[in-house]
């Protein structure tokens, strides 16, 4: 079944609703209920949050390294030591995240701006 097997007004709502919603959310409702009955320290719980975080750094590497729109027009040491900027400032600050944030866009866009 694809998005154009079916020629009615309702259907890419209904597409959407299967398709989009459901199959991600079900993953999540199921996530919440087997998340209840895990301990915090577990040993799965860690090793998911492990990956999770990796992901995440992932990303946030992929964004500095390879980075698109006005981000691109910047040299790379700036995009990382605007993010060294920020990690230090947070570390400083006593992991505050929103130290560490400004801090990092303060040091890109004064970067950007000479």
């Amino acid at each position: 079944m694809s998005f154009h097997a079916i020629d009615a007004w309702w259907w890419p709502y209904l597409f959407i609703i299967v398709g989009g919603w459901l199959a991600t959310d079900m993953w999540r409702f199921v996530g919440v209920y087997f998340g209840g009955k895990l301990a915090e320290d577990s040993e799965l719980l860690v090793m998911v949050r492990c990956i999770a975080t990796a992901l995440v750094a992932a990303v946030i590497a992929n964004l500095v390294i390879f980075p698109s729109g006005a981000l691109a027009a910047t040299p790379l040491w700036l995009r990382v030591g605007a993010g060294l900027a920020g990690f230090a400032a947070y570390l400083a600050a006593g992991k505050r995240v929103i130290v560490g944030i400004i801090a990092g866009e303060l040091v890109l866009a004064g970067g950007m701006l000479l």
